[in-house]
């Protein structure tokens, strides 16, 4: 209990220090301060409570009217802040869903939730755990990043312009406070509260420049997420009202029997989490986002926001499991962002914009997992959940430390990035072959869920999965020949890059590395202890001698990477150019018909076929579509008696 507490209090303490002190040497102080507390308390707590965990789940007995009214009051301030910002840029829309969304919470929680007691307020188990380290180590190593960063960022900005960053590092701790909040609450309405805090600081973070294209993406970002809470409200009077309940663990009960009308509650609980981890045809938030300096971006696609929206699919997977309805919209939905977002992230030389669809696409996979429902679906899950946090989290920053240096976050100016970034360079190509390469842990776990989908029998997501599967090795492929074409010798740019970058740059691929080689361990102590307190039995044994031999693969592929890491004696030879040399540096040789050329390298982005035009409007329709008939069936069902209320 004191462990959690102080995981949600003492950011907001470091919060509130980052408003008042505005010095340079303060913040820096502040955060580094702040970062390594929050991370070294996270892994204790791992430490203490994987033993009381058991493979069990472990409910704290906790109940509060105080934090129950601060709970109401903080609903009612977002609410106002939404309006604020929504009649002062003239926003229409915003304004409606935060009046519609205040007013169906505060119905809910004056008319039925307050009657319900929930004397377990909080809760932990092994996804908890999972969630404590990402948001944790890989959350506070993005604050710590933004200290160098976040230097450059304001040195770019005009002469005179207002320095907000105590605002920016201030609403970075808070967003890790409101993720924790999310993760221990049993209480659905402290979970409410902490969800809602979340979409408001995106908002703030997204809008930060204050620029016209900011300002419009982050009322994008609002409206979606906003009208993803609304389905939240929903569920929770859904919840109350039928089930009698604002308890998750004892939602999950139920669905998991099929209790009457729980069909209902998943599919808006479902709804929720889909409009938070930006999946068809809520996408277009998470794309906007990318306006927002590269720690916003880490931070939202790695260890928060989007992690909420698929955490809490995978908190449900067992009433999925039992519901068939809202299982349906959730794999459906799930695999059609997957298969669809690979596509248009081939189209894209934009950096930012790869990771953005990859995200989406990956949360897409989780959200499928989550759908099917099965033990070894959700094991797969975890993992997606844990590697796509760490890898993201890395080429993220990566991507913004590069575009600092070398002017452009486009894949084709990364040409030569191994001559002017040669660390740097090294250390993206860890993360992207992360992603997509045996035998690190995401590829392990993307065919854990292609397993998971053979033993459901569902061809359609089979096909998707591969069709999916190949696109994203095409777009990752390109990204790595790009890094990985060595030649002349351009001057090194990073020797001024921050040491806060570097340390966090490092720490996370150190920690990519770590999990990748330690993953039967960490599925044997926490990953298989949580299936099984969910569904009493692994359907077969996961961590098998395979996983251990690509453990010890991983050691090897890393030396092979890393073997010359700053070493000053590496041998540059000229480059080959399969003719008669001219100039080796400018890259021109003599051709058949005696000519001159240049040789490029630029790869094939294909948007004819995978642009965003083409493809977006079909799974925006598709998913659409999918949602609203999930809706209705789950209504028809109480209506015709098909699950009659209790």
């Amino acid at each position: 209990m004191a462990f959690i507490a102080f995981l949600i209090i003492f950011p907001l303490v470091a919060a509130a220090a980052l408003a008042l002190f505005h010095s340079e040497s303060a913040r820096r102080v502040i955060v580094l301060v702040a970062g390594f507390v929050i991370a070294i308390v996270s892994i204790a707590f791992i430490v203490v409570a994987l033993p009381a965990f058991g493979g069990r789940l472990i409910l704290i007995e906790f109940d509060s009217e105080i934090i129950d009214h601060i709970g109401t009051g903080i609903t009612v301030l977002i609410a106002v802040v939404v309006l604020y910002f929504a009649w002062r840029y003239k926003n229409f829309w915003a304004g409606i869903i935060a009046t519609i969304q205040v007013v169906l919470a505060l119905v809910v929680e004056t008319l039925f939730a307050h009657e319900l007691d929930v004397p377990f307020g909080l809760y932990f188990d092994g996804l908890s755990l999972l969630m404590t380290f990402i948001i944790g180590v890989i959350g506070s190593g993005i604050c710590i990043y933004a200290i160098g960063y976040m230097e450059d960022f304001q040195a770019h900005e005009p002469k005179g312009a207002r320095d907000r960053r105590p605002m920016f590092f201030s609403l970075m701790f808070v967003f890790l406070s409101a993720m924790y909040v999310i993760v221990f609450s049993n209480n659905l309405i402290w979970l409410f509260t902490g969800w809602e805090v979340t979409t408001l600081c995106s908002f703030l973070l997204i809008g930060f420049t204050r620029t016209e294209e900011a300002i419009r993406n982050a009322f994008r970002q609002i409206i979606m997420n906003m009208a993803g809470g609304i389905g939240f409200a929903i569920a929770l009077y859904c919840c109350t009202a039928w089930l009698h309940t604002a308890s998750l663990v004892e939602f999950i009960a139920y669905g998991s029997m099929a209790a009457p009308g729980a069909a209902v509650v998943a599919v808006f609980l479902a709804f929720a989490g889909i409009t938070k981890a930006a999946q068809m045809p809520f996408q277009t938030w998470l794309l906007g986002a990318m306006v927002a300096p590269t720690p916003t971006s880490a931070l939202l696609h790695s260890s928060t926001m989007v992690k909420a929206g698929v955490f809490l699919l995978v908190k449900l997977a067992p009433v999925f499991a039992a519901c068939e309805v809202p299982s349906i919209m959730v794999m459906l939905v799930g695999g059609i962002t997957f298969m669809l977002c690979s596509f248009m992230a081939i189209s894209q030389s934009n950096g930012k914009r790869v990771l953005a669809y990859s995200t989406i696409a990956n949360l897409g996979l989780i959200t499928a997992c989550a759908g099917v429902g099965t033990p070894e679906a959700v094991w797969a899950a975890c993992f997606l959940i844990l590697f796509h946090a760490l890898a993201k989290s890395l080429l993220f920053m990566c991507v913004g430390t590069a575009e600092h240096h070398i002017g452009s976050r486009d894949i084709e100016d990364m040409d030569l990035l191994f001559d002017r970034m040669p660390r740097l360079a090294r250390i993206m190509m860890l993360g992207i072959m992360g992603m997509f390469i045996a035998p690190f842990g995401m590829l392990v776990a993307k065919w854990a869920t292609l397993v998971s989908f053979v033993d459901t029998g569902e061809v359609a997501l089979i096909l998707i999965l591969g069709f999916g599967s190949a696109a994203t090795f095409m777009f990752w492929a390109k990204w790595l020949g790009k890094l990985a074409g060595i030649a002349g010798s351009p001057e090194n740019v990073e020797l001024t890059v921050h040491k806060s970058e570097w340390g966090t740059l490092l720490l996370m691929a150190v920690l990519l590395i770590v999990a990748c080689v330690l993953l039967p361990l960490i599925s044997l102590v926490i990953v298989e202890p949580y299936v099984a307190s969910v569904y009493g039995a692994l359907g077969q044994d996961i961590t098998s001698d395979n996983l251990w031999i690509a453990s010890i693969c991983v050691v090897f592929v890393v030396v092979v990477l890393f073997g010359s890491f700053g070493s000053p004696r590496t041998r540059r030879v000229k480059v080959y150019l399969a003719g008669v040399g001219e100039d080796h540096d400018a890259r021109t040789f003599r051709n058949s018909l005696s000519g001159i050329t240049t040789a490029t390298a630029r790869n094939w982005y294909m948007e004819d076929f995978f642009g965003e035009s083409r493809v977006a409007p079909i799974g925006v329709w598709a998913s659409t579509i999918v949602m609203a008939v999930a809706a209705i069936l789950a209504f028809v069902g109480v209506g015709f008696g098909v699950t009659p209320l209790m």
